[in-house]
């Protein structure tokens, strides 16, 4: 791993951190390794798009490459530019945004292989290869139901004017909408659009499930799945036990305690009123490091002190602040400067996300740059 994400420079700086994040890459391997072996003998690709749905990109692929992972997907141009510098043209690398106009040399320059959306750029893509005598990669989607990305139903006629022999698409992929709901009528409809859609493109490969299709069962493998939000410890089957392997914690440092009388009220728009005499533990952690006001009143932390005690948020969490409740810890227990865990093996993601009526993927893609990351 590349020097700048060491553990031991990292902690250099822990000390003026208000709180840190720690971000296990064994855990995002072990998870890689989990849905590999049970897509097999698919293929399993990364979704590093979002800087690695906000746990770093770099990082994340340098160890997923180190463990086998061959084929990464990202959002936008930059995104590829920017995963391209650190690895080899061994490694495939998907742009799932298309081709912007006028960008196919960068394309070229940087060996991306982007994901054509519309009939629009898979015509702008051949005359690229007529015009170069070369047949250059890209993949191309389709629209089975999700009304987002892809070629749709009313533009599948005029692929009977694409020279195939010119253009071999390296991947003919769709997107799941309802994936996260195993029963849901649209899984199946989809699963049979793809299927006789793919036949349009002769000799592709074929990809349609990301992290819940996985699971979803062997017929909506096919030859290549991509796994995002699984990776990152996040739940695939909602639901159900998570399968994944929990992947961060995130420890915000107490920056002052206090005594408050019954009655008292606490933070903006006095939500919260004190019940009884209570003892209180500011932390440096607030929306400005996207962790939502939505939060506000709703959920709990943990000291790592005493683990089986948990700590309510009480009243609304500030730009940089929230307020917990240490009223039931020893009296001398915990003091300034001591680290809580926010998120972690004991308040997961996914549990926060439905006390705020969100999803994982928010919380995540929302952890804030002033969180010193470090890498274990």
């Amino acid at each position: 791993m590349s020097q700048p994400y060491s553990l031991i420079d990292a902690t250099l700086f822990t000390q003026h951190a208000g709180a840190e994040l720690y971000i296990n890459l064994s855990a995002i391997v072990q998870n890689y390794h989990y849905l590999k072996q049970k897509v097999t003998p698919a293929q399993c690709g990364a979704v590093v798009k979002a800087n690695a749905y906000g746990l770093g990109m770099i990082p994340v692929a340098q160890a997923l490459a180190k463990t086998g992972c061959r084929e990464f997907f990202v959002a936008h141009l930059d995104e590829g530019i920017a995963l391209r510098s650190i690895l080899g043209k061994e490694y495939l690398i998907y742009v799932l945004h298309g081709v912007p106009h006028g960008t196919e040399s960068i394309y070229l320059e940087h060996h991306l292989i982007p994901i054509l959306n519309d009939v629009h750029q898979l015509r702008n893509w051949v005359s690229l290869c007529k015009d170069h005598h070369n047949s250059y990669q890209a993949g191309i989607q389709f629209d089975t139901g999700m009304s987002r990305f892809g070629i749709g139903q009313d533009e599948l006629f005029e692929l009977q004017h694409i020279d195939w022999n010119i253009f071999q698409p390296a991947l003919v992929m769709s997107h799941l909408a309802c994936a996260d709901t195993p029963n849901h009528p649209a899984n199946q409809q989809q699963l049979e659009q793809f299927q006789a859609l793919k036949q349009l493109v002769p000799n592709s490969r074929a990809s349609l499930a990301a992290s819940s299709g996985i699971f979803l069962g062997n017929n909506w493998h096919f030859d290549l799945i991509r796994a995002g939000i699984a990776l990152y410890g996040g739940n695939p089957i909602p639901d159900q036990p998570n399968p994944m392997q929990n992947v961060i914690s995130l420890q915000g440092k107490i920056i002052q305690t206090r005594y408050i009388p019954k009655g008292a009220s606490i933070g903006y728009g006095a939500t919260f009123t004190a019940p009884k005499d209570m003892r209180l533990a500011l932390i440096s952690i607030g929306y400005a490091d996207g962790f939502f006001r939505a939060f506000s009143n709703k959920i709990s932390a943990i000291s790592p002190k005493f683990p089986t005690i948990p700590l309510a948020l009480l009243g609304r969490v500030s730009m940089d602040s929230l307020c917990l409740d240490i009223t039931d810890l020893p009296e001398n227990g915990i003091q300034i400067g001591d680290k809580i865990e926010i998120i972690g093996n004991h308040y997961p993601i996914d549990i926060l996300a439905q006390q705020a009526d969100t999803i994982g993927y928010e919380i995540l893609t929302s952890l804030g740059n002033r969180y010193h990351r470090i890498y274990t």
